[in-house]
């Protein structure tokens, strides 16, 4: 039934894996600094990270993709070509697949996240900062003990989903060539001509990491609030 093609489509499925677990740690820390900047920084600050949600939660997926991958390699030689020195005429960028994939989802995957983190940051009871402070905890070690801790408990959920929906946005870089598994199964269905074939398995692929992620997802939760539920 597969023709040989299953080895492709099992690569395929380890670059999506990839992809979607370089991409979220991007998120991640994009999302931590975006909560941050919004609830602890100045003004300036503050209108940054709005801006990046708001433009970035704003643009299709498809677009910032072909927008970084395309259009900035282009860019950036149309200025050096400008205002550069004549040698650098021929100059060129070429951006890696997997590099402006991870990248790209990163970037859009953190807006969702840092309204995650900021949610969760908000969630933390008052008296539990407090009781941190009247113990004589400041700056960093009040974050590392108590704020972080606590917020990551009350993030699991929302982390979960923006997991979910990033590991499906990975079949848009397909559209960078970036051998993921739509991009397999595409390759795979153009030589075979059965399209229906290869595009169920990649979705019952796709299926798989869904059903194992909230598996995971679900254990994590129970894990973080074993405390709250033996006292209730």
């Amino acid at each position: 039934m597969l023709q040989g093609y299953g080895p492709l489509l099992l690569k395929g499925l380890a670059m999506t894996i990839g992809v979607s677990l370089a991409a979220f740690a991007v998120a991640f820390v994009l999302g931590l600094l975006g909560a941050s900047a919004k609830l602890y920084g100045g003004r300036v600050l503050r209108t940054i990270a709005e801006i990046y949600t708001v433009v970035i939660r704003g643009v299709p997926e498809l677009v910032l993709i072909l927008l970084i991958y395309y259009g900035t390699p282009t860019l950036i030689q149309t200025l050096v070509r400008t205002f550069g020195p004549e040698s650098m005429s021929r100059f060129r960028v070429d951006f890696d697949p997997f590099i402006a994939g991870v990248c790209t989802l990163g970037l859009i995957y953190g807006a969702f996240a840092t309204e995650v983190f900021r949610g969760a940051i908000r969630s933390i009871p008052k008296g539990q900062i407090e009781a941190g402070i009247a113990y004589g905890m400041t700056g960093f070690t009040l974050i590392r003990m108590v704020i972080f801790p606590q917020m990551l408990r009350f993030a699991i959920s929302g982390l979960g989903n923006v997991w979910l929906v990033l590991v499906k946005a990975t079949a848009l870089i397909s559209a960078i060539q970036l051998d993921e598994l739509m991009r397999s199964a595409e390759l795979a269905s153009a030589n075979t001509r059965e399209p229906f074939t290869f595009y169920l398995i990649a979705a019952l692929l796709y299926l798989s990491v869904t059903v194992v992620s909230l598996a995971l997802i679900k254990r994590t939760e129970q894990f973080a609030f074993r405390g709250n539920e033996a006292r209730g």
